[in-house]
């Protein structure tokens, strides 16, 4: 086997791998549960209008008529794909 094969199947391997890791494989401790975890956050609250009132804060606090709108997040603070709305 020459050098050059040698080298192509090393990188490819090292490829896969990184991949592997990439796409979540790595992500699981050794619990076995996953570290990032996908919870619930406060966006903005709406009135029957559907608009928010104004100097509202993203939490609504029992005030009547008032609807809470959230999105689920992940800890950097980002909605991933499908998990859109709460």
């Amino acid at each position: 086997m020459s050098n050059s094969v040698v080298v192509k199947r090393v990188g490819a391997a090292v490829a896969a791998a990184a991949a592997a890791f990439a796409f979540g494989v790595g992500t699981v401790g050794a619990s076995g549960d996953a570290v990032a975890r996908i919870s619930p956050v406060d966006t903005s609250c709406t009135n029957n209008g559907g608009h928010e009132p104004g100097g509202q804060q993203p939490t609504c606090n029992n005030d009547g008529g008032l609807t809470q709108e959230s999105e689920n997040q992940n800890p950097a603070g980002h909605a991933p794909g499908g998990h859109n709305k709460g």
